[in-house]
Protein backbone atom coordinates (compact mmCIF):
# COMPACT_ATOMS: atom_id res chain seq x y z
CA UNK A 1 0.00 0.00 0.00
CA UNK A 2 1.51 3.36 -1.01
CA UNK A 3 2.06 5.92 1.83
CA UNK A 4 -0.36 8.46 0.52
CA UNK A 5 -3.09 6.48 1.24
CA UNK A 6 -2.22 6.02 4.81
CA UNK A 7 -5.61 5.68 6.78
CA UNK A 8 -3.83 8.53 9.40
CA UNK A 9 -3.41 11.00 5.94
CA UNK A 10 -2.52 14.39 7.09
CA UNK A 11 -3.32 15.98 4.14
CA UNK A 12 -6.70 15.46 2.08
CA UNK A 13 -7.80 17.38 -0.77
CA UNK A 14 -10.46 16.90 -3.62
CA UNK A 15 -11.35 20.16 -5.27
CA UNK A 16 -11.47 21.61 -8.71
CA UNK A 17 -10.47 25.19 -9.72
CA UNK A 18 -10.95 26.70 -13.26
CA UNK A 19 -8.84 29.83 -14.74
CA UNK A 20 -9.81 30.43 -18.13
CA UNK A 21 -9.92 27.57 -20.04
CA UNK A 22 -7.76 25.71 -17.59
CA UNK A 23 -9.50 23.40 -15.03
CA UNK A 24 -7.45 21.89 -12.52
CA UNK A 25 -9.34 18.53 -11.08
CA UNK A 26 -7.64 16.62 -8.36
CA UNK A 27 -7.63 15.12 -5.31
CA UNK A 28 -5.06 13.08 -3.14
CA UNK A 29 -4.40 11.53 0.76
CA UNK A 30 -0.81 12.30 1.99
CA UNK A 31 0.71 10.98 5.32
CA UNK A 32 3.57 13.39 7.49
CA UNK A 33 6.49 12.39 4.85
CA UNK A 34 7.69 14.35 1.80
CA UNK A 35 5.26 14.24 -1.47
CA UNK A 36 6.62 15.07 -4.64
CA UNK A 37 4.26 17.10 -7.27
CA UNK A 38 5.22 16.43 -10.66
CA UNK A 39 4.31 16.96 -14.13
CA UNK A 40 5.00 19.52 -17.20
CA UNK A 41 4.84 22.99 -17.50
CA UNK A 42 1.38 23.87 -17.35
CA UNK A 43 0.02 20.66 -15.83
CA UNK A 44 -1.54 22.47 -12.32
CA UNK A 45 1.06 22.09 -10.37
CA UNK A 46 1.36 25.71 -8.93
CA UNK A 47 -2.26 26.13 -8.67
CA UNK A 48 -2.75 23.59 -6.52
CA UNK A 49 -0.08 24.74 -4.51
CA UNK A 50 -1.65 28.01 -4.25
CA UNK A 51 -5.01 26.53 -3.44
CA UNK A 52 -3.16 24.70 -0.80
CA UNK A 53 -1.80 27.66 0.58
CA UNK A 54 -5.38 29.79 0.21
CA UNK A 55 -3.82 32.24 -2.24
CA UNK A 56 -6.43 30.72 -5.01
CA UNK A 57 -9.86 29.59 -4.09
CA UNK A 58 -11.12 26.50 -5.22
CA UNK A 59 -14.61 26.56 -7.17
CA UNK A 60 -16.04 23.32 -5.60
CA UNK A 61 -14.83 20.14 -3.24
CA UNK A 62 -12.58 20.24 0.29
CA UNK A 63 -8.78 20.43 1.62
CA UNK A 64 -8.62 19.24 4.71
CA UNK A 65 -5.00 20.16 6.79
CA UNK A 66 -4.78 17.78 10.33
CA UNK A 67 -8.32 17.23 10.31
CA UNK A 68 -9.61 20.88 10.09
CA UNK A 69 -11.58 22.29 7.25
CA UNK A 70 -9.48 25.14 5.82
CA UNK A 71 -12.24 24.88 2.48
CA UNK A 72 -15.31 23.46 1.48
CA UNK A 73 -18.17 23.94 -0.49
CA UNK A 74 -20.36 22.42 1.74
CA UNK A 75 -21.38 24.24 4.22
CA UNK A 76 -19.03 26.74 2.86
CA UNK A 77 -16.14 27.45 4.93
CA UNK A 78 -12.78 29.10 3.75
CA UNK A 79 -9.50 29.53 6.02
CA UNK A 80 -7.51 32.45 5.11
CA UNK A 81 -4.36 31.93 4.32
CA UNK A 82 -2.40 33.57 7.45
CA UNK A 83 -4.79 31.42 9.28
CA UNK A 84 -3.47 28.30 7.67
CA UNK A 85 0.24 27.59 9.07
CA UNK A 86 1.11 26.36 6.18
CA UNK A 87 4.59 27.26 4.93
CA UNK A 88 5.56 28.12 1.79
CA UNK A 89 8.53 28.44 0.03
CA UNK A 90 9.25 30.02 -3.68
CA UNK A 91 11.91 29.21 -6.27
CA UNK A 92 14.07 32.40 -5.73
CA UNK A 93 13.05 32.34 -1.75
CA UNK A 94 10.99 35.73 -2.33
CA UNK A 95 12.28 37.03 1.19
CA UNK A 96 11.48 40.78 2.76
CA UNK A 97 14.56 42.65 0.82
CA UNK A 98 14.57 45.31 3.27
CA UNK A 99 14.52 43.59 6.21
CA UNK A 100 17.45 41.67 7.77
CA UNK A 101 18.46 37.49 7.55
CA UNK A 102 16.89 37.97 11.15
CA UNK A 103 13.73 40.08 10.78
CA UNK A 104 12.84 37.42 7.75
CA UNK A 105 13.47 34.80 9.81
CA UNK A 106 11.39 36.07 12.75
CA UNK A 107 8.04 37.47 10.56
CA UNK A 108 6.57 34.38 10.94
CA UNK A 109 7.59 33.55 14.72
CA UNK A 110 6.02 36.70 15.50
CA UNK A 111 2.39 36.48 13.51
CA UNK A 112 2.15 33.02 15.20
CA UNK A 113 -0.23 33.07 18.46
CA UNK A 114 2.10 31.96 21.52
CA UNK A 115 0.29 29.29 22.19
CA UNK A 116 1.01 27.74 18.52
CA UNK A 117 4.64 27.98 18.30
CA UNK A 118 5.57 24.43 18.14
CA UNK A 119 9.02 25.32 16.55
CA UNK A 120 12.22 26.62 18.61
CA UNK A 121 13.46 29.16 16.35
CA UNK A 122 17.32 29.66 17.49
CA UNK A 123 17.06 25.41 17.19
CA UNK A 124 16.09 26.02 13.52
CA UNK A 125 18.52 29.21 12.77
CA UNK A 126 21.73 26.32 14.40
CA UNK A 127 19.38 23.97 12.07
CA UNK A 128 20.31 25.53 8.68
CA UNK A 129 23.62 27.21 9.82
CA UNK A 130 22.05 30.78 9.71
CA UNK A 131 23.72 32.00 12.84
CA UNK A 132 26.81 34.12 11.35
CA UNK A 133 24.31 35.49 8.95
CA UNK A 134 21.85 36.76 11.43
CA UNK A 135 22.99 40.67 10.69
CA UNK A 136 23.21 40.60 6.81
CA UNK A 137 20.84 41.51 4.24
CA UNK A 138 19.25 39.43 1.34
CA UNK A 139 21.43 41.54 -1.17
CA UNK A 140 24.68 40.18 0.55
CA UNK A 141 23.82 36.34 0.19
CA UNK A 142 24.09 33.66 -1.84
CA UNK A 143 21.23 32.15 -3.44
CA UNK A 144 22.20 28.76 -1.38
CA UNK A 145 21.65 30.93 2.01
CA UNK A 146 19.10 33.06 0.87
CA UNK A 147 17.19 29.45 0.13
CA UNK A 148 18.07 28.44 4.16
CA UNK A 149 16.84 31.86 5.21
CA UNK A 150 13.23 31.22 3.18
CA UNK A 151 13.61 27.46 4.76
CA UNK A 152 13.83 29.24 8.49
CA UNK A 153 11.07 32.14 7.53
CA UNK A 154 8.84 29.62 6.83
CA UNK A 155 9.83 27.12 9.32
CA UNK A 156 9.62 29.83 12.27
CA UNK A 157 5.72 29.72 11.98
CA UNK A 158 5.50 26.64 13.11
CA UNK A 159 3.79 25.18 9.81
CA UNK A 160 1.57 21.74 9.34
CA UNK A 161 2.60 21.68 6.48
CA UNK A 162 5.54 23.26 3.83
CA UNK A 163 5.18 24.14 0.50
CA UNK A 164 8.17 23.92 -1.91
CA UNK A 165 8.02 25.35 -5.40
CA UNK A 166 11.23 24.37 -7.34
CA UNK A 167 13.04 25.52 -4.46
CA UNK A 168 16.17 24.46 -6.10
CA UNK A 169 15.40 25.96 -10.04
CA UNK A 170 17.42 28.44 -9.02
CA UNK A 171 20.66 27.10 -7.86
CA UNK A 172 23.64 26.54 -9.60
CA UNK A 173 24.61 22.19 -9.51
CA UNK A 174 26.94 22.56 -7.10
CA UNK A 175 23.87 23.95 -4.32
CA UNK A 176 21.83 20.78 -4.96
CA UNK A 177 23.30 18.96 -2.54
CA UNK A 178 23.42 20.84 0.20
CA UNK A 179 19.45 21.85 -0.28
CA UNK A 180 18.82 17.88 -0.06
CA UNK A 181 20.82 17.76 2.65
CA UNK A 182 19.09 20.53 4.44
CA UNK A 183 15.54 19.29 3.25
CA UNK A 184 15.87 15.58 4.64
CA UNK A 185 17.43 16.93 7.77
CA UNK A 186 14.20 19.27 8.12
CA UNK A 187 12.25 16.69 8.15
CA UNK A 188 14.00 14.17 9.98
CA UNK A 189 14.19 16.43 12.58
CA UNK A 190 10.90 18.60 13.00
CA UNK A 191 8.98 15.78 11.94
CA UNK A 192 6.95 18.54 8.89
CA UNK A 193 5.02 17.22 5.97
CA UNK A 194 6.17 18.39 2.82
CA UNK A 195 4.96 19.02 -0.96
CA UNK A 196 7.95 19.65 -3.08
CA UNK A 197 7.37 20.75 -6.83
CA UNK A 198 9.90 19.63 -8.80
CA UNK A 199 11.04 19.07 -12.71
CA UNK A 200 13.57 16.65 -11.61
CA UNK A 201 12.68 12.81 -11.26
CA UNK A 202 16.27 12.58 -10.15
CA UNK A 203 15.25 14.54 -6.92
CA UNK A 204 12.11 13.33 -6.35
CA UNK A 205 13.62 10.66 -6.27
CA UNK A 206 16.19 11.27 -3.50
CA UNK A 207 14.13 13.17 -1.33
CA UNK A 208 10.02 11.61 -1.56
CA UNK A 209 8.59 9.22 -0.01
CA UNK A 210 5.24 9.55 -2.30
CA UNK A 211 5.11 11.28 -5.90
CA UNK A 212 1.97 12.53 -7.25
CA UNK A 213 1.98 13.25 -11.04
CA UNK A 214 -0.59 16.00 -13.15
CA UNK A 215 -0.55 16.43 -16.60
CA UNK A 216 -3.48 18.67 -17.82
CA UNK A 217 -4.75 19.84 -14.56
CA UNK A 218 -5.68 15.91 -13.69
CA UNK A 219 -4.19 13.19 -11.56
CA UNK A 220 -2.68 10.90 -13.92
CA UNK A 221 -0.57 8.67 -11.07
CA UNK A 222 0.35 8.78 -7.33
CA UNK A 223 2.15 6.47 -4.90
CA UNK A 224 5.87 5.48 -4.19
CA UNK A 225 7.78 7.51 -6.94
CA UNK A 226 10.04 4.81 -8.17
CA UNK A 227 7.23 2.98 -9.05
CA UNK A 228 5.21 6.04 -10.37
CA UNK A 229 7.67 8.19 -12.13
CA UNK A 230 9.07 5.18 -14.18
CA UNK A 231 5.43 3.75 -15.68
CA UNK A 232 5.77 3.76 -19.11
CA UNK A 233 2.02 5.82 -19.07
CA UNK A 234 3.70 8.54 -17.10
CA UNK A 235 7.56 8.19 -18.70
CA UNK A 236 7.12 10.54 -22.04
CA UNK A 237 7.07 13.88 -18.95
CA UNK A 238 10.58 12.82 -18.42
CA UNK A 239 12.15 11.06 -21.12
CA UNK A 240 14.98 13.68 -21.87
CA UNK A 241 15.96 13.68 -17.87
CA UNK A 242 18.52 11.57 -16.92
CA UNK A 243 18.40 9.66 -13.71
CA UNK A 244 20.75 9.92 -11.52
CA UNK A 245 21.46 8.50 -8.13
CA UNK A 246 21.57 11.37 -5.12
CA UNK A 247 23.33 9.41 -2.41
CA UNK A 248 24.36 10.53 0.60
CA UNK A 249 28.15 9.63 1.49
CA UNK A 250 30.84 9.93 3.45
CA UNK A 251 34.74 11.05 3.07
CA UNK A 252 36.75 8.35 4.29
CA UNK A 253 39.85 9.74 2.42
CA UNK A 254 40.26 12.67 -0.05
CA UNK A 255 42.43 11.83 -2.83
CA UNK A 256 44.52 14.80 -4.03
CA UNK A 257 47.85 14.72 -6.00
CA UNK A 258 46.87 11.63 -8.16
CA UNK A 259 45.17 9.42 -5.64
CA UNK A 260 41.43 8.95 -5.74
CA UNK A 261 38.99 9.77 -2.63
CA UNK A 262 36.95 7.35 -0.96
CA UNK A 263 33.25 7.76 0.33
CA UNK A 264 31.31 5.79 2.44
CA UNK A 265 27.73 4.98 0.53
CA UNK A 266 25.49 2.76 2.55
CA UNK A 267 27.37 -0.37 3.57
CA UNK A 268 30.45 -0.35 1.09
CA UNK A 269 33.01 2.10 -0.05
CA UNK A 270 33.17 3.73 -3.54
CA UNK A 271 36.07 4.93 -5.09
CA UNK A 272 35.98 8.78 -6.35
CA UNK A 273 37.26 12.05 -7.76
CA UNK A 274 39.68 13.38 -5.19
CA UNK A 275 36.69 14.64 -3.06
CA UNK A 276 37.82 18.61 -2.07
CA UNK A 277 36.60 17.64 1.59
CA UNK A 278 38.14 16.23 4.84
CA UNK A 279 37.77 12.95 6.19
CA UNK A 280 33.96 12.65 7.96
CA UNK A 281 32.66 15.43 5.89
CA UNK A 282 29.25 14.71 4.15
CA UNK A 283 29.06 14.53 0.60
CA UNK A 284 25.79 13.48 -1.94
CA UNK A 285 27.42 10.84 -4.41
CA UNK A 286 25.56 11.85 -7.59
CA UNK A 287 25.71 8.41 -10.33
CA UNK A 288 23.92 8.30 -13.18
CA UNK A 289 22.02 4.93 -13.55
CA UNK A 290 23.29 4.99 -17.19
CA UNK A 291 26.44 4.81 -16.40
CA UNK A 292 26.46 1.85 -14.16
CA UNK A 293 26.90 -2.08 -15.76
CA UNK A 294 25.20 -4.88 -13.61
CA UNK A 295 26.86 -8.55 -12.83
CA UNK A 296 24.75 -11.48 -11.69
CA UNK A 297 28.58 -13.09 -11.03
CA UNK A 298 31.78 -10.74 -8.94
CA UNK A 299 33.49 -9.40 -11.77
CA UNK A 300 37.38 -9.12 -12.03
CA UNK A 301 40.46 -7.80 -14.00
CA UNK A 302 38.34 -4.93 -14.85
CA UNK A 303 39.64 -1.22 -15.54
CA UNK A 304 36.82 -0.06 -13.15
CA UNK A 305 37.74 0.84 -9.98
CA UNK A 306 34.01 -0.30 -8.56
CA UNK A 307 32.77 -3.34 -7.28
CA UNK A 308 29.91 -3.12 -4.72
CA UNK A 309 27.39 -6.04 -4.00
CA UNK A 310 23.68 -6.16 -3.11
CA UNK A 311 20.59 -7.40 -3.56
CA UNK A 312 17.99 -6.81 -6.39
CA UNK A 313 14.71 -5.37 -4.67
CA UNK A 314 12.68 -3.84 -8.16
CA UNK A 315 12.49 -4.18 -11.84
CA UNK A 316 10.44 -1.95 -13.25
CA UNK A 317 9.58 -1.28 -16.71
CA UNK A 318 9.82 1.53 -18.70
CA UNK A 319 8.87 2.70 -22.41
CA UNK A 320 12.59 2.15 -23.52
CA UNK A 321 13.79 -0.47 -21.28
CA UNK A 322 13.92 -1.59 -17.66
CA UNK A 323 15.33 -0.06 -14.11
CA UNK A 324 16.43 -2.47 -11.43
CA UNK A 325 16.89 -0.97 -7.97
CA UNK A 326 19.42 -2.56 -5.97
CA UNK A 327 19.97 -2.34 -2.42
CA UNK A 328 23.56 -1.67 -1.25
CA UNK A 329 22.76 -0.48 2.11
CA UNK A 330 21.24 2.59 0.18
CA UNK A 331 19.12 2.07 -2.94
CA UNK A 332 21.02 2.38 -6.28
CA UNK A 333 19.09 2.69 -9.60
CA UNK A 334 20.48 0.73 -13.37
CA UNK A 335 19.32 1.38 -16.14
CA UNK A 336 19.28 -2.06 -18.21
CA UNK A 337 17.93 -2.95 -21.39
CA UNK A 338 14.85 -5.62 -21.40
CA UNK A 339 17.47 -7.85 -23.23
CA UNK A 340 20.07 -8.02 -20.49
CA UNK A 341 17.42 -8.91 -18.03
CA UNK A 342 16.03 -11.78 -20.18
CA UNK A 343 19.39 -12.79 -20.93
CA UNK A 344 20.78 -12.14 -17.41
CA UNK A 345 17.40 -14.12 -15.70
CA UNK A 346 16.98 -10.94 -13.09
CA UNK A 347 14.65 -11.53 -10.24
CA UNK A 348 13.80 -9.61 -7.42
CA UNK A 349 15.80 -10.81 -4.58
CA UNK A 350 18.59 -12.11 -6.83
CA UNK A 351 22.20 -10.73 -5.74
CA UNK A 352 23.85 -8.44 -8.04
CA UNK A 353 27.10 -6.54 -8.03
CA UNK A 354 27.47 -3.22 -9.76
CA UNK A 355 30.25 -1.79 -11.59
CA UNK A 356 31.06 1.99 -12.59
CA UNK A 357 34.10 3.83 -12.91
CA UNK A 358 35.38 6.70 -9.91
CA UNK A 359 34.90 9.12 -13.20
CA UNK A 360 31.15 8.52 -13.47
CA UNK A 361 30.92 9.89 -10.08
CA UNK A 362 30.02 13.76 -9.43
CA UNK A 363 30.84 14.88 -5.73
CA UNK A 364 28.70 17.82 -4.72
CA UNK A 365 28.89 19.71 -1.18
CA UNK A 366 26.14 18.27 1.41
CA UNK A 367 25.14 20.32 4.53
CA UNK A 368 26.89 19.35 7.50
CA UNK A 369 24.34 17.65 10.05
CA UNK A 370 25.96 16.34 12.90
Amino acid sequence: MSRTQDKEAILKFSFTRSQGEFRLDVAGNFGSGITALFGPSGSGKTTLLNCLAGLFRPDSGEIVLHARDLYRDTPKSFVQPEKRRIGLVFQDGALFPHMSVADNVMYGWKRTPEGERRIDVDHVVELLGLRPLMERSPSSLSGGERQRVAFARALAMSPGLLLLDEPMASLDARLRGVVISYLRRIHEDLGIPMIYVSHSISEVLALADDALVLSDGKVVASGRPSRVLLDPAVGGMFQDDPIENLLDGTVMEAGGDGAPGRVRVGSSEVVTPPTGQSVGAPVIVALGAEEIILATEEPTGLSARNVVSGSITELEPVADGIYATVDVGVPIMVALTQGAVVALGLKRGQDAYLVFKSSSIKLLEAALVG
